[in-house]
């Protein structure tokens, strides 16, 4: 994710109570790939971007097919 990505995903994490530090993979390029880490130290910070995603994703479960209408937009990234 980008830095723009990685605010939206820190607000995300904290609205859900959700633990983690949104960081640059490098912490001297801000304009490169960012993570989330347990810690906010980058020498004993550890990579849980994943966990983190599947925390947000089981605050949201699955809605069942032929549950009731649905409906929703698909919004294309604003660099692409």
């Amino acid at each position: 994710m980008n830095a723009e990505q990685a605010r939206q995903v820190d607000a995300v994490l904290r609205q859900l109570g959700i633990p983690g530090v949104v960081a640059p993979e490098d912490p001297e390029n801000m304009a490169g790939t960012w993570r989330v880490y347990d810690t906010a130290d980058p020498t004993t910070r550890r990579d849980v971007t994943a966990d983190a995603l599947a925390s947000v994703a089981a605050k949201f479960p699955e809605e069942k097919p032929g549950s009731g209408p649905m409906r929703g937009f698909i919004i294309p990234p604003k660099d692409g």
